[in-house]
């Protein structure tokens, strides 16, 4: 299996794990130790480290240091490329639905709603 390297692909796979984006939900709210991190959690300290490394790898957070602890703090950075990558989708989206809903209101045109008795 190849590794991701370019940027947005390291983001994409950081963010498709669940602990890892709870990890961040948390993030959101200020920084925390890894211990405070895992808490929520059934997995080990290790594990929950293990997460912090790859969203690390990803620029998603950062660690600082403070005499022996290591709080991790959120970098959203990344994250804005991710939503301009989706802006592309989000306007087909957009696009889509409009057509679909002209196409349901030429489909409906002279149409009584409701059933036939």
């Amino acid at each position: 299996m190849r590794t991701a390297t370019d940027p947005l692909s390291m983001t994409l796979s950081a963010l498709a794990d669940p602990t890892r984006r709870a990890i961040l939900a948390r993030l959101a709210d200020g920084e925390a130790t890894v211990g405070e991190l895992a808490e929520p959690f059934a997995i080990s300290l290790p594990a929950v480290s293990q997460h912090l490394k790859v969203l690390e790898a990803a620029g998603l957070i950062s660690r600082g240091r403070e005499a022996q602890w290591r709080p991790a703090r959120l970098q959203a950075g990344p994250m804005k490329d991710v939503a301009s990558w989706l802006e592309h989708y989000r306007r087909f989206w957009e696009g889509s639905f409009d057509k679909m809903d002209a196409y349901l209101a030429k489909l409906t045109k002279g149409k009584p709603h409701g059933r036939k008795h």
